[in-house]
């Protein structure tokens, strides 16, 4: 870091998405990355050794500066995926990265907030809201296994050079962003992000109940009950709802 860059700037703020893909040119990363362009500085990438033209689409995209493609799969050790695009997003002297799946849409206000949320120095990092949409892209699911809409996740954080980074060794279900933001001054924002990771037909569902299964069949890495409720014939699902003009966050 340059000697005369503040370490927290209320102004001027750079916004850089950083994001992990693996064989996604299919289904809806074209339109996050359309999306993205709009209102994002720069766009990294790693491509988890994809095997369809994820790479060649990302590369489409002019935000996209910096595109990795890992020659074999980490899918099965996440914590080295998500410290690989760690290192590849801070290497790239961001101001703010903000954490988005290739499968992740951030609501209209959320959008035109960004730069507000960045450029101050009251705060380290930004929570959402995460829907999780189920079966389509009309309803979220809500229950008690489906329910991380009720809490917040950070997905935005000012990236501080000379701070400790720390991303626990899980193989699964592991924390986008390092844990030590924790510590840090953060904002909970009620701002949404739609996320389309479960908005699949019935058998693509248990085809993720399988690859869950697989994956952690002891539970080790998370609830082997919320596991076998992505098998359940009846969720409960809630419309979504566009907020109205009178109706937006504080």
């Amino acid at each position: 870091m340059s000697k005369d860059k503040p370490l927290r700037k209320t102004s001027g703020n750079r916004l850089t998405a950083m994001m992990q893909v693996r064989n996604e040119s299919g289904r809806y990363l074209e339109q996050v990355l359309e999306e993205l362009s709009g209102f994002v500085d720069d766009i990294v990438i790693v491509d988890d050794a994809s095997t369809d033209g994820t790479a060649r689409l990302c590369h489409s995209f002019a935000k996209v500066t910096k595109l990795v493609t890992l020659e074999g799969s980490l899918f099965n050790r996440e914590w080295e995926l998500r410290r690989t695009l760690w290192e590849l997003a801070v290497s790239t002297d961001p101001d703010w990265l903000l954490s988005v799946d290739a499968d992740e849409f951030y609501e209209e206000e959320a959008k035109r907030e960004m730069r507000r949320l960045i450029d101050q120095d009251a705060y380290d990092s930004v929570a959402f809201r995460l829907h999780d949409f189920w079966g389509g892209t009309t309803h979220y699911r809500e229950d008690e296994h489906w329910n991380i809409h009720m809490k917040h996740t950070r997905t935005l954080v000012r990236y501080l050079p000379q701070f400790y980074y720390f991303t626990p060794q899980m193989n699964h279900h592991v924390p986008r962003l390092p844990l030590s933001y924790a510590v840090l001054p953060s904002f909970f924002a009620e701002l949404r992000v739609k996320h389309y990771g479960w908005a699949l037909p019935p058998e693509a569902l248990r085809q993720k109940y399988e690859r869950y299964m697989a994956l952690d069949p002891e539970g080790k890495w998370g609830s082997l009950e919320q596991y076998r409720s992505i098998l359940d014939d009846n969720p409960n699902l809630v419309e979504w709802q566009d907020r109205q003009e009178h109706e937006r966050p504080e």
